[in-house]
């Protein structure tokens, strides 16, 4: 892959990097401990509180429960976008990881973080 063309691709990884994290950090927190994983936030309330405060409690409840499915694929997005990143950095990108073909071009520039060539994705589905 060209030179010229491999910096846009790393710039398009970038710039999705960083709108990935910034969703993440809309209701989650980075794990400090455990590199690439983050935590979505519970809420807090008050126990106690009146019927009107129990509701909104268990609304919040609900939107946690909702966020975590998307925490957990925004996760596996920005792990692979790290992954792409890395390979441009080891000078092993756009090769796929099952066959040890390239990956054509035209995938890579409509998924720059694609870790198989097509023939591999299908048989690996």
């Amino acid at each position: 892959m060209a030179q010229k063309e491999l910096k846009k691709i790393k710039d398009k990884l970038e710039k999705e990097k960083e709108l990935v994290e910034k969703e993440l950090s809309s209701f989650a927190t980075r794990d400090k401990k455990v590199e690439g994983d983050w935590d979505t936030r519970f809420p807090k309330w008050k126990e106690g509180g009146s019927g009107a405060d129990m509701e909104i409690a268990a609304d919040e409840v609900e939107e946690y429960s909702r966020l975590l499915p998307l925490e957990h694929i925004l996760e596996i997005r920005l792990k692979n976008i790290n992954l792409a990143l890395e390979k441009i950095e080891k000078r092993k990108y756009g090769v796929c990881e099952k066959c040890g073909k390239k990956i054509p071009a035209d995938r890579l520039n409509v998924y720059p973080e694609a870790r198989y060539c097509l023939k591999c994705k299908q048989h690996t589905l």
